[in-house]
């Protein structure tokens, strides 16, 4: 299987991996052979990727990280909740919204942990397709899983990643007392705008600290994930010391998330650019032992992408290397760019001297 841009699809290909809609439906199965009207449908609705079927990749099967049924009520509950808060005319209305709604995020919390504990891989990133028109909604969800995949490569206790999970689902809750405008405008903010979108911060730790079930830590994950350890983020310009460590690993977790994912005013980039964002903050804006644990727990490199070595060879990512997402194993395709008869695999972690110096997913 392979991971493919819509870009560069054609008719007659076949799909391999099902696609699902806004509301957790199926919208293509695995297994369909791809028209020009479905390329086209895919396209208009914002789907960058998808897996396809390919004779000379099939051993490779990308697994699901989550089944769907908690991705749906994971979502849905993140949609009701915050869909009910932005209703709201007060702080205190938004709070008895999370009020009611605290004991279901606190098990889906420990559902998501269940499931994301019991996999032996590493937490996959593009493993599963899904449109969702509301950017917000997916966000606080991937967040969530990255969170939790530091939090449990960290060591935290199963206290302490129940509580890191729910402040990553409700890290963003300020933002429904952000105007919408702003929220989705597809150009540069201004200056006034962009200092109305940094009290998302302030929004979330109000709504969240009056919330009696769920512990204050909660909200001062909503109030620092904006916070950089050089002092230049928001909304106090923290230094690293006075920064909770929640507060580091949601940080890491939503810049990876917002610049991998497709916005109104750009598109995504690939995992692997994500990831260098991440480094060239090491140490100034993220946590440098955050970022590195995030590079050890999640699958930086998808199964099925395709990818360039420094030694002109090219393949598919087809195995990942635990705590060495950057070095997966590769099944080499091509040499000095032409196809070869015998395709074999290249352990990165085995061969140190061999870089990925490329991916694309042109197919």
């Amino acid at each position: 299987m392979r991971l493919v841009s819509t870009e560069f699809l054609k008719p007659e290909t076949v799909l391999g991996k099902t696609i699902y809609n806004t509301q957790q439906q199926i919208l293509l199965n695995e297994g369909v052979s791809l028209t020009e009207r479905m390329i086209t449908r895919l396209r208009e609705l914002g789907i960058q990727y998808v897996y396809i079927k390919d004779a000379r990749t099939n051993h490779i099967q990308p697994f699901n990280t989550l089944s769907e049924k908690v991705r749906k009520d994971s979502l849905i509950a993140i949609e009701t909740s915050f869909t009910d808060i932005h209703d709201k005319e007060s702080i205190v209305g938004s709070s008895i919204v999370l009020e009611k709604n605290s004991k279901k995020f606190m098990e889906l919390i420990r559902t998501i942990l269940d499931e994301i504990k019991d996999h032996s891989e590493l937490l996959s990133i593009l493993s599963d397709v899904h449109i969702y028109d509301e950017y917000i909604f997916i966000h606080s969800f991937n967040v969530t899983l990255y969170s939790l995949a530091i939090g449990i490569k960290l060591g935290l206790s199963q206290k302490d990643l129940e509580i890191l999970g729910i402040g990553a689902i409700l890290h963003d809750v300020g933002k429904m007392y952000v105007p919408y405008d702003i929220l989705m405008k597809p150009g540069k903010l201004t200056q006034s705008e962009y200092i109305e979108m940094q009290k998302h911060t302030d929004y979330g730790f109000h709504i969240l600290k009056r919330v009696a079930t769920i512990p204050l830590l909660v909200a001062h994950c909503a109030f620092q994930h904006h916070e950089r350890v050089d002092g230049t983020g928001y909304p106090r310009g923290l230094l690293d010391k006075d920064i909770h460590l929640f507060g580091k690993i949601i940080a890491v977790a939503d810049v990876f998330d917002a610049v991998t994912s497709n916005r109104v005013y750009r598109q995504a980039m690939l995992p692997h650019e994500g990831l260098e964002i991440l480094y060239a903050g090491a140490g100034t804006l993220f946590d440098s032992n955050i970022v590195e644990t995030f590079r050890k727990a999640v699958a930086i490199y998808p199964l099925g992408l395709n990818v360039v070595l420094n030694n002109n060879k090219e393949g598919v990512v087809s195995k990942q290397n635990d705590g060495m997402s950057d070095r997966p194993v590769i099944t080499i395709l091509k040499e000095n760019g032409k196809d070869i008869e015998d395709s074999y695999e290249l352990d990165l972690k085995q061969h140190l001297d061999i870089m990925i110096i490329g991916c694309d997913i042109t197919g």
